[in-house]
């Protein structure tokens, strides 16, 4: 029922042999703490840019952070998808963090040492021609869902959407989701100094809480980094 990718993970079958049919993908990534640093979870979409499908989405649970560096946990997370699901298609980024927005467009210069490693693997993930939008918190509140789950604790990992709608308990748990480059996030990954966690992938959806315990705007804002 499940195959191993390239960096060890067992994966969804049907995942792998749909994914040439996209074209081109929409990534919406998100990321936030509760405290600056506190507690901290991303988010990312992976939509088909033509239908608007959702292929996937990932909320995930960092340990202790800073915003931003969930933020770039996030575009991190959804490059992965769309490396691994659509690895033919265009790829364009939105997110609502204009940090992160400009510093991977080249327009603002990465300062902060703790930005650098993250920057760096998501420009070695990110194919050639990949554009970077930035959108207000309302346009963006898909990833922001997933953010506040994660951090409600009622999910972790990935969730394959519309690919295997017959295998409602299919749930592959990572037991080697591989190794990454020193200071760059993997599946699941902590913080320097927090505990890891271990992420699952679903072929079903999980649960839905629309409740927070954060409103955006008690979020910290994002620092130039």
């Amino acid at each position: 029922m499940s195959e191993a990718n390239e960096s060890g993970a067992a994966a969804p079958s049907d995942v792998s042999e749909e994914r040439r049919e996209h074209r081109s993908v929409l990534i919406e990534a998100d990321g936030g703490s509760r405290g600056n640093p506190g507690p901290a979870a991303y988010g990312a979409v992976l939509k088909d840019a033509e239908t608007g499908e959702v292929i996937a989405e990932e909320g995930t649970a960092i340990g202790v952070a800073t915003n931003n560096v969930a933020e770039y946990s996030g575009l991190i997370a959804g490059l992965r998808l769309a490396e691994q699901l659509a690895p033919e298609a265009e790829v364009e980024v939105r997110m609502d963090s204009k940090l992160v927005v400009e510093q991977m467009s080249g327009r603002w210069k990465i300062k902060h040492p703790d930005m650098r490693p993250l920057a760096q693997e998501a420009s070695r993930l990110a194919p050639f021609g990949t554009t970077y939008t930035w959108v207000p918190r309302e346009r963006n509140r898909h990833a922001d869902r997933l953010v506040n789950e994660a951090l409600d604790g009622t999910r972790s990992g990935v969730t394959y959407l519309g690919q295997n709608p017959d295998a409602d308990s299919l749930i592959e748990e990572i037991e080697s989701p591989g190794e990454a480059p020193a200071g760059v996030p993997s599946r699941g990954w902590s913080a320097p100094g927090a505990s890891r966690r271990r992420s699952s992938w679903c072929a079903t959806g999980s649960p839905r809480t629309p409740s927070r315990s954060a409103s955006p705007a008690a979020w910290p804002a994002p620092t130039p980094g």
